[in-house]
């Protein structure tokens, strides 16, 4: 597990390799991530969008970016947290991620960033 506070705002990450998958003919990594992002602030926040860095050791690199996470836009109370699970695709066995949720303080009505730290992805039998 990975775990960075931003501001108040814990992100915690783990991962999990799911199996490998042919897709347009072409075999492709599975994993799975999961997220747990914790209010530790004394200010009401909201998710409002998300930004991801997928790195493949294959030198495919892709940057997603989209409202929410999971088609949600969580709002957490102080003390609160929010876990959710999603998935990525790699042409080869290892990777990483990284990223930032773009958030919004109620109290403040600012906006900022809360950084997704380094997580790494890798295929438990290509692990020397």
């Amino acid at each position: 597990m990975v775990s960075q506070i931003t501001r108040g705002i814990k992100i915690s990450v783990t991962t999990s390799f799911e199996g490998t998958y042919f897709k347009n003919y072409k075999l492709h990594f599975a994993f799975s991530y999961h997220i747990t992002i914790e209010n530790h602030s004394k200010d009401s926040v909201q998710l409002m969008s998300r930004h991801w860095e997928i790195f493949d050791s294959l030198n495919h690199n892709e940057i997603v970016d989209g409202e929410g996470v999971i088609g949600k836009k969580p709002v957490l109370k102080p003390g609160e947290s929010h876990t959710y699970s999603s998935g990525c695709l790699l042409s080869s066995p290892f990777g990483a991620m990284r990223g930032h949720f773009n958030m919004i303080n109620f109290t403040s009505t600012r906006n900022f960033r809360v950084i997704v730290p380094t997580f790494k992805l890798g295929a438990p039998f290509a692990l020397n």
